[in-house]
């Protein structure tokens, strides 16, 4: 993996973070506020038009290859590429950017790697390859920075633990329950995204679950993981 700037390189420098998936709204504000360093963004292309970067709060660049696939849409290079200008402009850098990746396809994704790495390498930003189906450690980029953890949702729970043992910096997308919080924080995982923790507004079942989480409370019947 590069040597970045700035980039930390242990595990035990750092909590995990989590970062909800276009989601800028006054809850998410005051828990970055009073969680600082335990809340962030992931913003993706759909974002820039209801977002605004703020420098307190660290934040991601998603690449929207999930949401195209989920909602069985053509992916947008240029929407993908005015994401990075506009971030750029905004003079506030991301933890990293997530290069585009086609959902559950090694070949394709790895093809993705090799084509766009030499025009993003421009913006001085690390850099998040997203493993998927069948890959193992070796299918890894060397000059890959972060590992997002994605691919389908069986593959993806039965590899993280492997991801985060080999890599310093590890991503897992899709996390939406309590339980799967605390394992990736057992596992040593860097941060997480996940929309789900909204589906049922924001004073729903899921909100003190997630309050739980950021203050360190682990309920009883959530094992440890591992």
């Amino acid at each position: 993996m590069r040597n970045v700037p700035g980039v930390r390189k242990t595990k035990s420098c750092y909590a995990m973070m989590w970062m909800p998936g276009n989601n800028a709204g006054p809850l998410v504000r005051k828990l970055a506020k009073e969680h600082p360093g335990k809340v962030g963004w992931l913003v993706g292309p759909s974002a820039m038009t209801k977002t605004r970067l703020r420098p307190e709060i660290p934040y991601a660049l998603d690449n929207d290859a999930f949401t195209a696939f989920r909602n069985v849409e053509k992916w947008s290079y240029g929407k993908w590429r005015d994401l990075m200008e506009w971030a750029k402009r905004s003079k506030i850098n991301p933890l990293w950017l997530l290069v585009p990746d086609v959902v559950m396809n090694m070949e394709a994704t790895i093809d993705n790697w090799n084509r766009y790495f030499p025009e993003v390498i421009e913006f001085g930003w690390p850099l998040a390859f997203a493993v998927q189906d069948g890959m193992t450690p070796k299918d890894v980029p060397s000059n890959a920075d972060v590992i997002f953890v994605g691919g389908s949702t069986f593959w993806k729970w039965n590899t993280m633990p492997m991801w985060a043992k080999e890599f310093p910096r590890v991503h897992v997308g899709r996390v939406n329950e309590i339980r799967r919080l605390w394992q990736c924080e057992d596992a040593g995982v860097e941060s997480v995204d996940g929309q789900g923790w909204f589906r049922d507004g924001q004073h729903g079942r899921r909100i003190p679950q997630l309050l739980q989480w950021l203050k360190g409370e682990r309920p009883e019947e959530t094992p440890t993981m591992l």
